[in-house]
């Protein structure tokens, strides 16, 4: 079995490795001072700063990565696209080289170049609204989407997960035939930010005891009329959406954890290696050695999974059953070193304005929930059940 990056790839990897070190870990002091203004709202660089940082990864030609080449984009391999997040993952500021959702994929012509492309250049922002308030999960969705002389009235309540607003537009799930299963009777509609019987409450960041705490965006939709031709794919088939790239991007979220938990391996080394009790770094101290042992190895174990998984899916094999186990390893894995690293300091560290902070912030966000994990906890026993 070769374990060698291929020539290629590593040269992808040290460019997002370089650009990560040039470009943004020094924006982290200006966008750390944001979040500890009191009076300041503002979570994110100013947008002539994201805007200077598009241009040049533009002219590196280090846009749109994971877009397919027929669709405009780099259509690298799913392991560059696994280097390039671990790269990433590894500084706090929120950028990406022009990723979008999978499912913009399935745009046609005219939506392409309202959507997809605006979507891909980054003159247009989107969210995702699947989930709904009080809803168990995708199965058990709410808001419908009635058709009537030709165009589709949009009713009920959807959640965003958002710290600023919901973007230029939203992605919508709504159920459009209630006597069909909900994997059958669910549409997904293009919704402008503008149209007609949308309103957005709530959203932003709120201060806890020891965190912050992100609160969803509630989107209300009140006879909120669509033409038909802002359906995305096929009327009932919304959960077929970006099923084809599903897996990969499973594993490419994995090779995220990765990053966030070896930036937090590099902050409690150099804390372990400088704070001293009684004349005595705490590094030399056994409990300490042994959390970044075992942060240590967390690391290397998720790496060789995430890297095997990303070679069979550029080999063209079925990866459900490994973008599963990625899934559930790299998030307790990533969990794991956002607790370690608390222990490590002697306590909370959701102090906002500090690095740490931010980043078991990231770690957290790069985790998933428990229903999420039995989901891929299912996967991977019933293959074993199968064989």
């Amino acid at each position: 079995m070769d374990f060698e990056i291929p020539e290629d790839l590593k040269l992808i990897q040290e460019t997002a490795k370089d650009f990560v070190k040039r470009e943004l870990l020094p924006l982290e002091r200006d966008l750390l001072g944001y979040e500890s203004e009191p009076e300041s709202t503002r979570t994110s660089l100013p947008q002539e700063v994201m805007d200077s940082l598009k241009k040049k990864a533009k002219e590196m030609g280090f846009w749109g990565l994971s877009i397919p080449e027929e669709l405009g984009g780099a259509g690298i391999p799913v392991l560059g696209l696994c280097l390039v997040e671990e790269a990433l993952a590894q500084t706090i500021i929120p950028f990406n080289f022009g990723d979008v959702s999978p499912i913009l994929f399935h745009c046609n012509e005219e939506q392409r170049r309202e959507y997809l492309d605006p979507a891909i250049e980054g003159s247009k922002r989107y969210s995702l609204a699947l989930l709904e308030p009080a809803s168990a999960g995708p199965d058990s969705l709410k808001a419908t989407a009635s058709k009537v002389n030709g165009h589709y009235v949009i009713e009920g309540q959807k959640l965003v997960t958002s710290t600023v607003d919901i973007g230029d537009f939203v992605l919508v799930f709504a159920v459009s035939d209630a006597e069909k299963p909900p994997r059958e009777g669910v549409t997904c509609f293009l919704v402008d930010g503008n149209t007609p019987g949308l309103t957005a409450t709530g959203g932003g960041e709120k201060r806890g005891w020891q965190a912050q705490v992100i609160e969803p965006i509630i989107l209300n939709f009140e006879r909120c009329q669509l033409p038909a031709r802002n359906i995305l794919g096929e009327v009932g088939h919304a959960f077929a959406l970006g099923a084809r790239w599903l897996p990969s991007r499973r594993i490419i979220r994995g090779a995220r954890c990765v990053g966030v938990t070896e930036r937090l391996l590099e902050v409690c080394t150099e804390y372990a290696k400088t704070w001293d009790i009684f004349r005595r770094v705490i590094s030399e101290q056994t409990p300490v050695q042994r959390i970044l042992a075992d942060m240590a190895t967390d690391i290397q174990a998720a790496r060789l999974m995430v890297y095997y998984a990303a070679s069979m899916a550029d080999r063209g094999e079925d990866v459900r059953r490994e973008a599963a186990m990625v899934k559930v390893f790299a998030t307790e894995m990533v969990n794991r070193a956002a607790d370690q690293t608390v222990l490590l300091h002697g306590g909370p560290v959701y102090t906002r304005g500090l690095s740490v902070e931010r980043l078991c912030r990231n770690a957290i966000a790069a985790g998933f929930g428990d229903e999420a994990l039995e989901l891929q906890r299912a996967i991977i026993a019933r293959e074993i059940l199968q064989r």
